[in-house]
């Protein structure tokens, strides 16, 4: 697929970009989606919940009335789960929410995401860029020139730079990730999808090479 490349003053440049079919023409693998997004989520949760059980609850041993002749049910001690105060039953405990996913599958994801953009017509391309200093209001001017300021986006840069990345950074729907690094989660969340001209080339190398 041939795309226009823009510059960052949003016009409309002489250059066009083909897009890779073996990544961004796929038909895309919505199960591969969902393993690799249910990871990424899994992996952000810190898992420190904690509750304390009946063995772990301070309290008397003691048993409160006798098994039987009381004509009530029969009950342990002040630390059981079914009265105020008691221990919890069943409680969570701190845990690691992390598993694995094959790396062709998040290839395979990663792939099939960028595909649906394309589908949707929702990746623009612009020229290779930066900002000599870092400046909020020149990223929000480039939002601006592409009615992207207030909705979601993602620009997609060949490598680190520290004046986008800060110049972006107070903004709550804006977001600026390396090509090497970006994941489904980012690319599907993004309603825009913006690749910088050089960024293209790397996230071929990163998701043919696995």
């Amino acid at each position: 697929m041939e795309l226009a490349v823009y510059s960052i003053d949003g016009n409309k440049t002489a250059k066009t970009i083909d897009l890779n079919d073996s990544i961004f023409g796929i038909e895309p693998n919505d199960h591969a989606i969902y393993l690799d997004v249910k990871q990424y989520l899994a992996n952000q949760r810190q898992g420190t919940h904690a509750t304390k059980q009946r063995n772990e609850v301070k309290g008397s041993t003691r048993k409160l009335r006798r098994q039987k002749g009381t004509g009530a049910a029969r009950i342990g001690d002040i630390k059981s789960p079914l009265l105020r105060g008691g221990g919890r039953a069943f409680g969570k405990k701190p845990r690691d929410y992390s598993f694995k996913v094959n790396k062709k599958v998040k290839s395979l994801a990663r792939m099939s995401a960028l595909a649906y953009k394309v589908k949707d017509n929702n990746i623009l391309v612009l020229e290779d860029f930066s900002f000599e200093t870092p400046k909020t209001k020149q990223y929000i001017e480039l939002l601006e020139r592409f009615n992207m300021l207030d909705k979601k986006s993602l620009l997609v840069i060949p490598e680190a730079d520290k004046n986008i990345m800060l110049s972006s950074r107070n903004l709550s729907k804006a977001r600026v990730a390396i090509a090497s690094d970006i994941n489904t989660y980012q690319i599907l969340n993004a309603q825009h999808l913006v690749f910088v001209e050089s960024s293209l080339k790397e996230v071929e190398n990163t998701l043919l090479k696995l």
